[in-house]
């Protein structure tokens, strides 16, 4: 893979889109507010891109181009990873399921070596390691080595190694347009949700009545218009031109604007911890966009 002739905007459009994920969180405690409670939110967020996008699905496969109902693995992989990464909130302390998730800079290294048969050079072991360092100075006050203790941190871990094995999917396979990729998103993704909600549904609690579901429907269809589709479109058409690895590291930036969003509008500590290792976490983005080879002999 030569490096895009848009590497740097793309790059760019890719930190601030997946910076946007920092502040998911307000949406989400607006709909628990609203009576989605226990990740029903996530589920209903689901199903309705997959109502907005099926339309254009259905209207792609009759002029025979791709709908995204091909891309099962990949739909499974980094739709099923993000429903593992919402749920996981339910079953484990927060910090436990940022830092455990955001290893996903390690698995999609591991995976480039095992599938794409990279090697990865000095410049990735040099941004990973500031970014992962980073990482552990601001969640190391609660967690001194993230190793998984319960069922909500397994699930943190095992939703980021399925969002890495996504995006490695992302960076190979072919399709006419972003479109199959962010419907298989959805799709899959919601049909992983579901499952996921029968197995886990002591956790998720009963059903809302319906008068919550009708009561947010204009905020969620709001939410996936203006926030979620646009948002996902990019996270997930960037691996397919910057590669996997530089991705996952760019998806860092989530952790620094869910740590400064939360100071400003919680009461959520914000010192020398937040500071320093959101700077490194920046930094390694940085560096790793510039020091990003012009090919894939080292990555």
């Amino acid at each position: 893979m030569k490096r895009h002739k848009h590497h740097f905007k793309i790059a760019l459009a890719l930190a601030i889109s997946a910076g946007a994920w920092g502040i998911y969180w307000l949406p989400q405690r607006y709909l628990e507010a609203g009576g989605l409670t226990g990740g029903w939110g996530t589920i209903a967020q689901m199903i309705i891109g997959v109502l907005l996008l099926l339309p254009i699905a259905i209207w792609r496969g009759f002029k025979k181009k791709d709908t995204g109902f091909e891309l099962p693995v990949t739909g499974f992989l980094v739709g099923g990873g993000f429903i593992c990464y919402a749920l996981s909130f339910l079953l484990t302390d927060v910090i436990r399921a940022l830092i455990l998730f955001y290893m996903t800079p390690i698995w999609t290294t591991i995976f480039e070596i095992m599938f794409l048969k990279k090697k990865p050079g000095w410049q990735r072991a040099v941004t990973l390691t500031l970014a992962l360092a980073g990482l552990w100075i601001v969640f190391s006050k609660n967690t001194i080595l993230p190793l998984p203790e319960n069922a909500g941190d397994w699930i943190a871990l095992i939703g980021g190694a399925m969002f890495a094995g996504g995006m490695i999917r992302l960076e190979i396979v072919k399709t006419d347009g972003v479109f199959p990729i962010i419907f298989s998103f959805f799709f899959y993704g919601a049909l992983f949700n579901i499952a996921a909600g029968f197995i886990l549904s002591e956790y998720l609690g009963p059903m809302p009545n319906l008068d919550a579901f009708i009561s947010m429907s204009f905020f969620l269809i709001c939410l996936s218009i203006f926030y979620f589709i646009p948002t996902g479109i990019v996270i997930l058409w960037a691996p397919s031109k910057l590669g996997a690895g530089l991705c996952s590291i760019l998806f860092l930036t989530e952790i620094v604007v869910g740590v400064v969003s939360s100071s400003l509008l919680t009461d959520e500590p914000f010192g020398w911890r937040e500071v320093v290792g959101s700077s490194m976490i920046i930094l390694g983005g940085i560096l790793a966009v510039f020091l990003s080879p012009k090919d894939d002999k080292a990555t």
